[in-house]
C-alpha cells in the first residue's frame, strides 16, 4: 500500500514591493488520505503589531485556531510567545511545535505544527493505538469546526 499525502496552501498577499512581499501570511496543511492532519507550516512576513509590539489578535487568531483545533493543549502556553514574537520550540509526546524568527530577516518568522512519532516507544503506540487496530466508533465525531477559543477536544474521543 502506497502512503499518500495531500497538501492544501492559502496564501495572502498585504503589501509588496517591486520584488518580495512586505506583509504576507502564507499557510500549508500537509495530510493523509484518510483526512488526519501531520503537518501545519505557516510564514508570516512582516506581521502587524500592537503598541507593544505584540503580534496583532487577528494574526495570532490563526495559531490560537491551529492549536487549539489540533487539540494540542500542551503547546497552548506557547501562544504567549508566539504573540510576542519570541522563538519558542516544543515537542511532546510525538508532536512539535516551532515558532522562530528566520535565519537573517527582522520580519519573518516560521511556525510548525506537526506529528513525529521517532522513537521505538513512540511508534509502538502509534502502531498500537492505530485505526487499523481497532474497530471504528459507531458514533464518529462531526467534521464540524469549532473555532471559539475553548474548543472541546474531548468530543474527539471514541464513544466507549
Amino acid at each position: 500500500m502506497r502512503n499518500r499525502n495531500y497538501e492544501c496552501y492559502f496564501q495572502r498577499i498585504d503589501e509588496r514591493d517591486e520584488v518580495r512581499p512586505l506583509s504576507s501570511t502564507f499557510l500549508r496543511v500537509r495530510g493523509n488520505e484518510i483526512g488526519d492532519i501531520l503537518e501545519v507550516r505557516a510564514k508570516i512576513v512582516g506581521p502587524k503589531t500592537d503598541a507593544e509590539g505584540r503580534l496583532a489578535s487577528a494574526a495570532l487568531r490563526i495559531f490560537e485556531i491551529i492549536v487549539k483545533q489540533a487539540c494540542w493543549r500542551d503547546f497552548e502556553d506557547t501562544l504567549v510567545s508566539i504573540q510576542r514574537l519570541r522563538d519558542v520550540e516544543d515537542e511532546r509526546f510525538g508532536a512539535y511545535l516551532s515558532f522562530t524568527r528566520e535565519a537573517g530577516s527582522e520580519n519573518s518568522f516560521n511556525f510548525a505544527l506537526g506529528l513525529r512519532a521517532a522513537s521505538d516507544p513512540q511508534v509502538r503506540t502509534k502502531t498500537y493505538f492505530s485505526t487499523d487496530r481497532w474497530l471504528t466508533s459507531t458514533n464518529p465525531p462531526s467534521n464540524r469546526v469549532d473555532t471559539s477559543t475553548s474548543a472541546n477536544c474531548a468530543h474527539r474521543a471514541a464513544a466507549p
